[in-house]
């Protein structure tokens, strides 16, 4: 699975309110639904799935979630960059203990064997202070989209 095709310029908002968890996964469950990529399942997926394997991930640059639901909700392979204007509670991967998080990647896979690399290249990526440095200092969503594509 090349992982730069899942990435999409129109996959990406920066300035995405919700006042929790739950609000942020429909606001994009609805433009992922809309725009082809999932089925009508995918917000109950994705939620029931956080729910038994949360996907907080407390790095050493950045607090970032990674969501994602079973495959079968899944029309077309994507990934979906959220930042939030404000952070909200997620629970962290393994322990479940609540963190704060501004930065949400929802995986569409389709293939569940892609699953375990995509986590890996993310958390990879995430382990380095220059790719978050400019993750961060990303203003739009071109840079994003070129900085994701060039380094997955």
């Amino acid at each position: 699975m090349n992982y730069k095709d899942m990435f999409y310029e129109k996959l990406i908002h920066l300035e995405v309110e919700g006042a929790s968890e739950e609000a942020v996964f429909e606001k994009v469950a609805a433009q992922l639904r809309d725009l082809g990529f999932v089925n009508e399942g995918y917000l109950r997926g994705i939620t029931a799935r956080e729910q038994k394997f949360p996907t907080g991930l407390i790095t050493q640059h950045v607090n970032i979630a990674l969501p994602h639901s079973d495959p079968e909700y899944v029309e077309k392979p994507f990934v979906y960059i959220a930042r939030l204007k404000n952070e909200v509670k997620v629970k962290q991967m393994g322990d479940s203990q609540e963190m704060g998080v501004k930065n949400l990647f929802f995986l569409g896979i389709k293939d569940p064997k892609g699953q375990v690399g995509l986590l890996q290249a993310f958390m990879e990526l995430f382990m380095q202070e220059e790719f978050v440095t400019r993750f961060i200092n990303a203003q739009d969503e071109t840079d994003i989209y070129q900085l994701f594509t060039a380094n997955i």
